[in-house]
Parts: structure tokens; C-alpha cells; sequence
């Protein structure tokens, strides 16, 4: 399978993308899901590092709650999806942990 380079933008910044062919409508809608959680974050005017608000928007958008029921079925799983802002408020601890000296997200 072949691809191509696709020219996109991502908060008024260009990046060239690889992408399989025939995957180029996939790559638009994920581009304009970062794009849109990345320019949200960042007018709402806390945070001006680009690296961090991509940060919080690859969180958000991973944590995004699934509509289906967790593959598993665990009790875990469960209580994941019971309580998604702490599940968040954790992801954020242990990220400022890494970060260190570097500064907090929030």
C-alpha cells in the first residue's frame, strides 16, 4: 500500500503528514479533532506553551468517555467511567510529577 504527504493545519500551524492512501478523510477528521481541542484550550487563555496545550488536548481527546461498554467488563473499567474528572485530576497529578521543575499543566 502506497501513501502520500498531506499539507495540514493545526492551530495556524502547517505540518506535513504522511498518509495511506484512501486515508486521507480519516486524517482531515482526526486533524480537525486536535485542531478544534487544541484552539479551544488555548482561548481559554491559561496556558500559551504549544507543547502543553497539545498535551492537554491529546489528554482530552484520549479520555474522551467511549459509548460502548468497556471491552473487559471490569469492575475497574467501570469505576473509570464512574468518575472520569478524578480519573483526569489523576492523569494530571502524575503528569506534573514528570514535568517536575518544568512547571504544572494547570
Amino acid at each position: 500500500m502506497s501513501s502520500q504527504q498531506l499539507e495540514v493545519l493545526i492551530m495556524g500551524q502547517s505540518y506535513l503528514l504522511k498518509c495511506p492512501e484512501g486515508g486521507e478523510a480519516q486524517l482531515q477528521a482526526a486533524v480537525q479533532k486536535v485542531d478544534a481541542a487544541m484552539c479551544k484550550i488555548r482561548d481559554a487563555g491559561k496556558i500559551k506553551a504549544r507543547e502543553r496545550i497539545a498535551v492537554l488536548a491529546a489528554l482530552n481527546l484520549a479520555f474522551e468517555p467511549a459509548s460502548a461498554k468497556p471491552a473487559d467488563h471490569t469492575q475497574a473499567a467501570w469505576d473509570d467511567q464512574a468518575d472520569p474528572e478524578g480519573k483526569m485530576r489523576q492523569l494530571l497529578n502524575r503528569l506534573d510529577q514528570v514535568l517536575g521543575d518544568d512547571g504544572r499543566l494547570l
